[in-house]
């Protein structure tokens, strides 16, 4: 497996080599056409002096076989002055390339090529680096013009060629310390990117290790685990450190309401099996008179029942967490005619208990988005809660309004005072607060999970609050 350091330091190692050869390349180039353009100019011009100063002397002469003493000397002096000034060999030919004139003195009678000779002859100038086919023992730059004499303002002769030199080993020597500097720069660079791309890697791997090696830890059953090291950090590193420990915290109140939930199914399953167990061995081994044995079944049956409403919601509990992450199904429906189906249905027990409803409806109908069976089964679990806990002879109040693209359902009854800080708590699975342990001895706390539950997977919210003996209940409905 390739670590994300050895990852980092390869493409940071590539990038630094790619561009430095990218650079040395551009500039090599740049200078390379940099330093032929001056040295081309240079000899040029050069020898355009030098052909003009020739044209003059031969003009003077009959020819260089025929050297006048003094103007040849004085030419002499000339050509040389002109070469060691600009550091350039001059050689001085007829038109068929044998060459009468050279700075250099091992020159002289040696043949300029012909193609050479044409080239300037023809196109009146020539440039190149080439040895003039062995008359230099190396390379050289070469800058090549006739010379010429009028004959008339539009008519002239050619005399004979100038060729002026100029050594290559300038431009060598500098490609070689150009070489080596960017040599030299390049390592000092690739150093230097080492060393911050393995502290940059080292400050970016070291937390997701310890963050591999806490995730390592959860699998194990460890949820204390938190990586607190990285958390003040404003980067990702820090973003994903908080997202950690905020997935750690999930987790471990995930294990918590596990365990919890494993405690209160014993606890709710045994109660009732207890029960069961005890009335009906006390009529097997006649603890219980007969006169009492109908009684005792009364018992039997009750707690039967208990479990099997138990047993009701935890399959309802399991098939809502089954659909968590599916999408409930939409359509539209009236939420009035769904309340007041529910109201119906619990006439009995809300009657049997002395209580009065107040509905407070609309006139006209309120589309919703929804399922309606699962919303019937909120609207049921929340009446139903309200007529167990309502006091009796009290109201239970019942109101659908609009507000905000929303349907707002809203029970409320007249009972005891819900404390604060049991309120977050009610939509816990299993959770009853102590104060309707006394009360509700039927429920077996999944009621208001269900309707949460319900809800969260319609998207939508509900909130409770309860003051000076008021409960309310209050979910949205989008309407449609």
């Amino acid at each position: 497996m390739k670590s994300l350091y050895k990852r980092e330091l390869t493409m940071m190692v590539g990038i630094v080599a790619l561009s430095f050869t990218l650079l040395s390349t551009a500039f090599m180039l740049l200078s390379y056409r940099y330093i032929i353009s001056e040295t081309r100019d240079r000899l040029e011009r050069n020898a355009g002096y030098i052909a003009a100063a020739t044209s003059d002397y031969l003009q003077n002469v009959d020819s260089l076989s025929l050297l006048d003493g003094i103007k040849w000397t004085l030419y002499q002096s000339t050509m040389e002055t002109v070469s060691a000034v600009s550091e350039a060999s001059v050689i001085v030919t007829n038109t068929q390339g044998e060459i009468l004139y050279a700075t250099d003195s091992d020159l002289y009678h040696k043949q300029i090529p012909d193609r050479v000779v044409q080239q300037i002859l023809q196109q009146g100038h020539y440039n190149g680096i080439t040895n003039l086919g062995g008359v230099y023992g190396a390379n050289r730059y070469i800058a090549g013009l006739p010379v010429q004499t009028k004959l008339t303002p539009t008519l002239a002769a050619n005399l004979g060629l100038v060729l002026v030199s100029g050594d290559t080993s300038g431009l060598s020597e500098m490609w070689r310390a150009t070489a080596t500097i960017f040599f030299f720069a390049a390592v000092v660079v690739l150093l230097i990117a080492v060393i911050a791309s393995s502290i940059t890697s080292a400050h970016q791997t070291r937390p997701l290790t310890e963050m591999a090696e806490a995730a390592r830890k959860f699998g194990r059953g460890e949820f204390d685990v938190r990586v607190n090291s990285y958390k003040d950090r404003c980067d990702e590193i820090g973003e994903l450190a908080e997202a950690f420990n905020f997935m750690a915290n999930s987790l471990e109140k995930v294990e918590s309401q596990r365990a919890d939930f494993i405690a209160n199914v014993s606890h709710e399953l045994k109660t009732p099996m207890t029960t069961i167990a005890g009335f009906a061995e006390g009529i097997l081994d006649g603890t219980i008179p007969p006169e009492k044995e109908g009684e005792a079944l009364n018992v039997v049956v009750s707690e039967t029942r208990r479990l099997s409403r138990l047993v009701r919601r935890m399959l309802d509990l399991s098939r809502l967490n089954a659909l968590t992450e599916t999408v409930t199904a939409q359509e539209q429906f009236d939420i009035i005619e769904v309340m007041s189906r529910v109201l119906v249905s619990l006439e009995g027990r809300i009657t049997g208990r002395g209580l009065d409803v107040d509905a407070q409806f609309p006139e006209d109908p309120i589309m919703v988005w929804g399922d309606p069976d699962a919303v019937t089964q909120v609207c049921y679990n929340l009446l139903d809660n309200a007529a167990k806990f309502a006091a009796q002879g009290t109201d239970i109040t019942v109101q659908i309004t609009k507000k905000d693209g929303k349907a707002l359902v809203t029970v409320r009854n007249l009972g005891a005072t819900i404390p604060p800080d049991e309120l977050p708590l009610l939509f816990e699975r299993f959770h009853k607060a102590d104060y309707s342990r006394s009360v509700d001895r039927e429920g077996v706390g999944l009621g208001l999970y269900i309707v949460k539950t319900i809800l969260g997977n319609l998207k939508e919210n509900i909130t409770a609050t309860s003051e000076d003996g008021v409960t309310q209940f209050t979910f949205t409905l989008t309407l449609a």
